[in-house]
């Protein structure tokens, strides 16, 4: 729900906004002359305000495109073959839904999630809902990080170790504090161009592999599962739905200023930011696609499928594919870093909202975003030193930070689901009894896929009965704290029902 135009500017006075109110990109009277006055009417549609509301969800869908997805979508594709392409499918839309509700929520409330939750859960309780998005966002960083150093030791035919790449990838939040001085669409043009970059490079390389057409239609529409895939039908939908970028998307749509003042022009806003987010990750599916039917139509049914990774993928795709125009090495080289640089760059735009929605910090974005950069490349120098010699040691250091980002994603979907049904918090925006039990259901799925990943990763790769008695009392904590989170959210939407009725009555 709007804010109070009489509390309005009191906010924006003593509060960390997303963006400033300078730095937006103008809406309000565009076609206004059309407007018939009403302020719930919603105006005609524009193909110039679709141009105008498009660019958050394309930062949004860098996330479904950064190097641990791409590591999923290559190791779905050789050992699985096209069985899981359904499966990627579905995801993706899994995915939009929930960023959807991330964008409807901070159209709505003209604020985003970090933000809500500092102001509707205790202190104790926000601050816990920080680190643990802290430390997703950190998780999410190293992989991209170490992604982007592999594909510059690829492009550089070994030369910079990881540690260099590590060093040379930390200085994009200089360049992404360049851009932002010359406004949020330039920005967006660049990440534009980044997923251009991908979309050509990995096109190219599905037009190398040539993979079977009628296998490839089949794997999207005849949904397949067998035992001997299920590890990789877990790690398909595990990393599609990434904490921060759920953070993320409900602060990027505060870019556009509209009048909240209208549910008209809200109403427009939502149904341009849906028409984009959709576009967005249609392109991203169709990416992620291509890296996993090259895979599927080099390695499937190979000895090598169960030992092909990101750190030896470029390669295995030489060796099986040749040089052909251009090496095919390093064209994957090159499409691997369009990847890990504009995730690591929306990884540090994404720590600046969260860092300052929760402790609603007032410092200057330069700062804010070394702060943010710091926190995740330290980590990731010390994993760059120690794990620079072994492919193998890449591989389970992956796999930790997988599961690193499976604890976290209950402590953005409920929190999110929870205040997109609140009518105090949404108005009359709030989701509706169909779409809020679908989302739960949604939600509940990711969560169960998540814990059996969790378990089966702690169960093959960890022993010991001191760890089993520490695990058991995190598990415990844990799993009491998203019971409070999810019965909070439904105390407060009972209370609404109530009151709600009080005031018929």
């Amino acid at each position: 729900m709007p804010v109070e135009e009489n509390q309005q500017p009191l906010l924006q006075e003593e509060e960390e906004r997303a963006y400033d109110s300078d730095e937006k990109v103008l809406i309000i009277g565009v076609d206004s002359d059309t407007e018939s006055g009403g302020s719930t009417v919603l105006p005609p549609f524009s193909w110039k305000k679709l141009w105008l509301f498009t660019g958050p969800g394309f930062l949004m869908s860098i996330a479904f495109l950064d190097p641990g997805n791409l590591e999923g979508d290559l190791q779905a594709g050789a050992i699985a073959g096209y069985s899981l392409l359904w499966l990627l499918l579905w995801a993706t839309a899994m995915g939009l839904l929930v960023q959807l509700l991330s964008a409807r929520l901070g159209v709505a409330t003209g604020r985003h999630l970090a933000e809500l939750c500092r102001e509707e859960y205790p202190t104790w309780a926000s601050m816990v809902l920080w680190i643990m998005a802290e430390l997703a966002l950190i998780g999410a960083d190293i992989q991209e990080v170490i992604g982007s150093a592999i594909a510059l030791k690829i492009l550089s035919n070994g030369f910079l170790p990881l540690w260099a790449g590590v060093t040379i990838t930390a200085c994009d939040c200089f360049i992404f504090l360049f851009l932002e001085n010359y406004g949020v669409r330039k920005l967006e043009a660049v990440f534009a161009v980044l997923i251009g970059i991908m979309a050509v490079t990995f096109g190219w390389m599905f037009a190398d592999a040539k993979p079977s057409a009628s296998e490839l239609f089949l794997g999207i529409l005849i949904p397949k599962l067998s035992s001997r895939t299920i590890q990789q039908a877990v790690g398909v939908v595990g990393c599609i739905i990434m904490p921060h970028n759920v953070f993320l998307h409900s602060a990027l749509v505060q870019s556009r200023e509209i009048d909240h003042n209208k549910k008209g022009r809200v109403q427009e806003a939502l149904r341009y930011y849906s028409i984009e987010s959709t576009t967005a990750l249609v392109i991203s599916f169709i990416i992620n696609l291509f890296v996993t039917t090259v895979f599927a139509k080099g390695f499937y049914g190979t000895e090598l499928a169960n030992s092909i990774g990101l750190v030896n993928a470029g390669q295995y795709l030489q060796d099986k594919y040749g040089g052909g125009f251009f090496p095919i090495l390093y064209i994957w080289g090159i499409g691997l870093l369009a990847a890990g640089q504009s995730s690591t760059i929306t990884g540090t735009y994404a720590g600046q909202f969260i860092m300052g929605g929760f402790l609603n910090l007032r410092l200057k974005k330069w700062l804010r975003a070394l702060i943010t950069r710091s926190c995740a490349i330290i980590p990731t120098m010390i994993v760059a030193l120690v794990f620079d010699t072994s492919e193998d040691s890449l591989d389970v250091l992956n796999e930790w930070l997988n599961v690193l980002q499976s604890i976290q994603i209950p402590f953005a979907l409920i929190p999110l689901l929870c205040l997109v049904s609140k009518e105090q918090i949404m108005g009359t925006f709030k989701i509706g009894p169909i779409l809020k039990m679908v989302s739960w259901l949604v939600a509940a799925l990711v969560i169960v896929i998540n814990g059996y990943l969790l378990l089966d990763f702690f169960v093959n790769e960890v022993a010991g009965v001191a760890f089993t008695t520490v695990l058991c009392s995190f598990t415990g904590a844990y799993v009491a704290f998203i019971i409070y989170l999810i019965s909070r959210g439904f105390t407060c939407f009972s209370w609404c029902c109530q009151s709600k009725q009080i005031e018929v009555e």
